[in-house]
């Protein structure tokens, strides 16, 4: 019979799901795959010589033919590495695995009322799938010492997978011959296409259990209580996904859950400052007197833009000012301290939460191994010299610090010319608006909307610029995503930074400098500039100076905090909308589009290295953009808050949804990740604690500049001219007043833009503004009031920060990094470790005594 047709029986004699060799006892740890191409000596010589490579370091290899692959051209190199490889690397990688079973824990006591929560549990053996234990580094010199019980299941997949990918990462494609250091690892191969792809295997489908009874089908567990939608409301099985995926992972997904969790009370506590708002309509006197007739009705207002604006009435107003009362009110100010001492609560408790998994995953002391064991690969092949490390008296391979700073100043330059390119964007739609109220105006100057129903009657020129605005503003952000990214990994290589660590630091905060202009300028625009620098009808201020036409926007009398809360609405929901369509939907797409030609064969011939190499690729930069969507959305929930008390309500029901999506995408759409470990979040921990500082600044500002919550409190107790702490009269000594005939004529709007009630009787027009009247002595400039409000809005800046940053330090000093059961635990396994270790040498040494004893008698 043929070598093919034998492969065919041996094929399907072997389950599908099987991730062992052929002879069902050696474990598959990774898989290689090409396509043998006729014009790729190049490439062919490259794969011998590294696959002789890793054969002289220990692994052993078995390759599947094309002829007995799905699609019949791809070969399939399966890597194994025995015992005595993995115990050799775990003990460089400092590796730490179990010694003595945890017998300090103590039992825990029932909460009252632990019933309720039973609905959000998962069953113990998914939550915590393995025994604690007390762990030491490995040492391969001292077996005995560790719980090996069997030497083929002591290393869990996870940690045999990260050690293969050690050594494929450094492991040369060139003859001893050549001296090209440059010519190593399997990323370079990867993207010269030597290989198609490099991947560990998952252990079964994720809809079904492996029939392999010695394939541990975590994925299948992972799929049925964690992947799936319906367990949006129970608690996350963190330990099995750290044990499947590796503790980076497990991190991400423990900091995104605790993150949803506190999301819960605020978004509680905003949701009872929206409802305060709804429930005090009748109390908000300023939106009463906008639409009253004889009040708002008879104030006439002056145009809002040069030509095409006409003259107005304020109570065109009233739906605004309304829907202004709902962000606007005295709840803004209490939800906005609120917000200050919650950021600081979710950061300090992540910390305990973050200190309590280093200990159970054994991270307390990773920094160090990551730093010192875990250079880049191209960190090494650019290094021309070596220096010795003070610390360590080791020689160690330095960049030369020339080229290093050529290459920092090159990557500065390059960030500062991008940041431009998003400054000019932004700069690019806030000409759009101003341009473009103009026309909005015109067109709708006779109220050509109110015919629609429900919606007619709030389209305005303000709102249709608005939103008009926000929605092209989103569609450049979107744009711009796509480049991003490209561009930071660009100048991060460029940069050759020296350890894994180090690396995703630096693309972290180039990617987030972009980001945060990406998505936030658009916003601070809104929030501190429009309506600042006005000017007033005789002297307005213009964009680009008066040529250009484009008269800065104002603020109408509802205020600019609406128009924030609608950016802010439609910005952060559009980009949660499309995320999560886009995370879900695109991989899906892709897969089924890829394995089309597989899912008509039987299921036999579908090997679980085809089945995984048809999905798509995660990448070690996968969590990244996980990362940086949710620190966006914290941005938007902690930076804005003031003026849309419900972003946290939104963003609480997108990360229920977000964890499921991101669980489900990795379990089934993604071939499984190489296990990789993180003590920490990184440099998001340190980004998010910034924000929780500027948080406080401009919620202060948003409150103060942006809110009229200061201008009616200095009316109420100083400028209400009846005496009574009430708003009557407010809208009225708000307006300033301007002789419309000291209009200029490129101000004034054309004949037929006025509306048919405006004729010659009218002689003045008012204004948002505190200036004299005409004919005043110091007509037009700034009243006292002005400046009263101003050193108002200043002095509340100044307490409301000073009064949270002092409880923000104080809850921060009062709350430990570490919980003092964890900080006990972790020294009590630091002695046992010594003391464990001294009694195996004295006992070793006994033995070694004793033996040396007998064997002089028997001499003797």
């Amino acid at each position: 019979m043929r070598e093919g047709a034998l492969s065919a029986i041996d094929k399907q004699q072997q389950s599908k799901d099987s991730v062992f060799f052929r002879d069902g006892v050696r474990r598959i740890d990774f898989v290689l795959s090409y396509v043998d191409e006729k014009d790729g000596e190049r490439k062919q010589e490259r794969r011998r010589i590294y696959e002789d490579n890793l054969v002289n370091v220990g692994l052993e290899l078995e390759t599947e033919s094309k002829s007995e692959s799905e699609d019949g051209k791809t070969y399939f190199v399966k890597i194994h590495a025995p015992w005595e490889v993995l115990s050799t690397y775990a003990s460089v990688l400092n590796l730490k695995v179990p010694f003595k079973v945890d017998d300090t824990l103590d039992e825990k006591t029932e909460m009252p009322m632990s019933w309720l929560a039973t609905p959000f549990r998962l069953p113990k053996d998914i939550m915590h799938p393995e025994p604690d234990y007390f762990t030491a580094p490995f040492n391969k010199d001292k077996p005995d010492f560790f719980l090996i019980n069997d030497k083929d299941t002591f290393f869990p997949p996870s940690t045999r997978n990260r050690i293969v990918y050690y050594i494929l990462s450094r492991c040369s494609y060139t003859g001893e011959e050549c001296a090209d250091k440059d010519k190593k690892g399997i990323k370079r191969l990867l993207n010269n296409s030597t290989y198609t792809a490099a991947f560990p295997l998952h252990d079964s489908r994720y809809w079904t259990r492996s029939k392999d009874a010695n394939c541990e089908s975590e994925r299948y567990t992972l799929y049925k209580y964690w992947a799936k939608f319906l367990c949006f409301f129970k608690e996350q099985p963190l330990d099995l996904v750290r044990n499947y995926y590796g503790e980076k992972i497990g991190i991400y997904f423990a900091w995104l859950g605790f993150y949803t969790e506190m999301l819960l009370f605020a978004a509680v506590v905003g949701t009872i400052c929206f409802l305060y708002g709804f429930l005090t309509f009748d109390d908000n006197e300023w939106s009463k007197e906008i639409c009253n007739e004889k009040i708002g009705g008879n104030i006439v207002m002056c145009p809002l833009c040069d030509k095409k604006c006409s003259f107005w009435k304020l109570n065109t107003t009233c739906n605004s000012s309304w829907q202004s009362h709902l962000f606007d009110n005295v709840a803004t100010v209490f939800f906005a301290i609120f917000m200050g001492i919650w950021v600081t609560l979710f950061l300090e408790f992540w910390k305990r939460r973050q200190a309590r998994l280093e200990y159970e995953w054994d991270l307390f002391d990773f920094e160090e191994e990551q730093q010192q064991l875990q250079l880049r690969p191209e960190y090494e092949a650019k290094c021309t010299k070596h220096e010795k490390n003070p610390i360590t008296q080791e020689m160690e391979p330095r960049l030369p610090l020339t080229s290093k700073c050529v290459r920092t100043c090159l990557s500065g330059a390059t960030v500062l010319l991008w940041i431009s390119l998003i400054i000019a964007c932004i700069i690019g739609v806030i000409a759009y608006r101003l341009a473009v109220y103009a026309a909005f105006a015109s067109i709708m100057k006779q109220s050509p909307t109110n015919h629609l129903e429900v919606v007619g009657p709030y389209i305005t020129p303000q709102l249709a610029t608005s939103v008009t605005a926000s929605c092209i503003n989103f569609v450049i952000i979107m744009i711009l995503n796509l480049m991003y990214e490209k561009v930071a990994i660009w100048i991060t290589d460029m940069e050759i930074p020296k350890t894994h660590l180090e690396y995703e630091n630096k693309l972290t905060v180039k990617m987030f400098l972009f980001q945060f202009v990406n998505y936030y300028s658009s916003c601070f625009y809104v929030a501190f500039f429009k309506g600042k620098f006005v000017g007033y009808p005789g002297d307005y201020a213009y964009m680009f100076g008066k040529w250009s036409k484009l008269r800065n926007e104002e603020c109408d009398p509802g205020g600019c905090l609406i128009e924030l809360t609608t950016q802010l609405v439609i910005v952060m929901t559009g980009k949660q909308v499309w995320g999560n369509i886009q995370e879900a939907l695109v991989p899906w797409m892709m897969n089924w589009w890829g394995s089309r030609k597989a899912r008509n064969h039987p299921e036999s011939l579908y090997s679980r290295w085809e089945q995984d190499h048809d999905l798509q690729g995660f990448g070690q930069l996968g969590l990244f953009d996980e990362y940086l969507e949710m620190v966006i959305q914290f941005g938007f929930i902690t930076l804005f808050v003031a003026s849309f008390p419900l972003a946290p309500l939104l963003a609480l029901i997108n990360n229920i949804i977000e964890i499921r999506v991101d669980a489900w995408k990795l379990t089934t759409q993604f071939r499984r990740p190489v296990a990789a470990k993180a003590h920490s979040i990184g440099a998001w921990e340190e980004i998010l604690n910034g924000m929780a500082v500027l948080s406080v600044v401009t919620n202060a500002f948003i409150v103060a500049f942006t809110s009229d919550m200061i201008p009616r409190l200095v009316y109420m107790y100083a400028y209400q001219p009846d005496g009574e702490l009430n708003m009557k009269g407010y809208i009225n000594n708000s307006l300033s007043v301007f002789n419309i005939s000291e209009i200029p004529l490129e101000n004034r709007p054309e004949e037929e833009e006025n509306p048919s009630w405006f004729n010659s009787s009218i002689t003045t027009c008012r204004y948002r503004d505190y200036r004299y009247p005409p004919g005043h002595e110091k007509q037009y400039s700034h009243t006292m009031q002005f400046w009263h409000i101003l050193a108002a809005k200043l002095a509340f800046v100044i307490i409301m920060e000073h009064v949270v940053f002092l409880v923000k330090y104080f809850v921060a000093w009062l709350i430990p990094d570490v919980p003092s059961d964890v900080r006990a635990r972790i020294k009590r396994e630091r002695y046992l470790v010594q003391k464990e270790l001294h009694d195996y040498e004295v006992e070793k040494l006994k033995i070694h005594s004793f033996l040396k004893h007998d064997t002089s008698v028997l001499l003797f």
